[in-house]
Parts: C-alpha cells; sequence; structure tokens
C-alpha cells in the first residue's frame, strides 16, 4: 500500500507535553547506505512494508557499506536492484547521485554526516548540494539527519538559522 503523504513516513513528533503519543521507535541507522536507501525509498512508500525490510535486507547483505567508500564497492557492481529487491531505475539513480555527494562532500560515516549536518555552514552546504539531487525535497533533507540521529526540531531550528540553546 503506497502512502501519498510524505509526513506520514516521518517519524511521530512529540505532542505540546513533549511526549511521543505513538510506540513508534525513531529511525536511525548507522550505516551510510541504509540511510541512503532508506531516504530514497521512503517517499510514497508504507515504510514497515516496503522499505524497512528492503534496508534491512541491504545492512544484513552489506555490512561493510557502513561507510561511503564500502557502499561505493558495491553500488560498482551492479547489484543493489538485486539485494534491495527494487527494479526501478529512477530510484536507483537518485540512489548514486547521493552518494556521488557524499563522496564530493568527503564524508565517509554516519558520525560525519551527523558533524556535518550539525554545522551551519558545512549543513547548509551539504544541503545545498543534495537539493541538486532529483527528488531530494526539504523532507528528504531534514530526514537524512533525523536517519543520523538529529532530532527533527533540531534540523529545523538549523536550517532556519536558530542557535541550539539546550
Amino acid at each position: 500500500m503506497n502512502i501519498d503523504n510524505d509526513d506520514a513516513n516521518l517519524p511521530a513528533l512529540p505532542d505540546s507535553q513533549g511526549t511521543d503519543a505513538t510506540t513508534e521507535v525513531s529511525r536511525g541507522w548507522d550505516h551510510i547506505g541504509a540511510i541512503i536507501v532508506d531516504a530514497t525509498l521512503q517517499r510514497r512508500q508504507n515504510y514497515n512494508e516496503t522499505v524497512k525490510p528492503r534496508v534491512e535486507a541491504l545492512v544484513a547483505e552489506w555490512p561493510d557499506a557502513a561507510t561511503t567508500s564500502g557502499f561505493r564497492q558495491h553500488l560498482d557492481t551492479g547489484k543493489l536492484s538485486e539485494v534491495i529487491d527494487w527494479p526501478s531505475p529512477g530510484r536507483l539513480a537518485q540512489v548514486e547521485d547521493i552518494t556521488q555527494v557524499f563522496e564530493r562532500e568527503g564524508i565517509e560515516t554516519v558520525a560525519e554526516l551527523r558533524g556535518t549536518l550539525e554545522d551551519h555552514t558545512k549543513g547548509a552546504d551539504l544541503r545545498a548540494a543534495l537539493a541538486l539531487v532529483r527528488h531530494v525535497s526539504p523532507k528528504t533533507l531534514d530526514y537524512i539527519g533525523t536517519l543520523t540521529g538529529i532530532s527533527t526540531g533540531a534540523a529545523a531550528r538549523r536550517a532556519a538559522g536558530v542557535e541550539d540553546l539546550t
């Protein structure tokens, strides 16, 4: 079942008391390949039925793709569509394009990605580079941050140029 509302695919936000009213566990990966594939596949897809099993298959099949260079080595084999059972060339091209941005920006690990996104100047540069990739919207950019462990609220404040005072 496809979900046409991208917001329905994002982790739940806290209610006015700051607590999460749902039982959904926060999403996140310590695997660059998983972050790229998750962010690429999540658009208009049911997360639990379509995206999550494919990302879990990727992590299981390519554990050494936790770094950008490791992911690149696997991408170059041309077997990504088999590993994640995804035939659509458009999404596979988007995976390639996002990987190229990470390579150009020198991002090798999830910790480096998170650090770059948390840095006001570097984060803005990375977001601008990723925004040039087809189908990478502002929501997708925030979602990539969420997948690295950055809270959505913190990502939104940084994007607006508001410093985190905590």
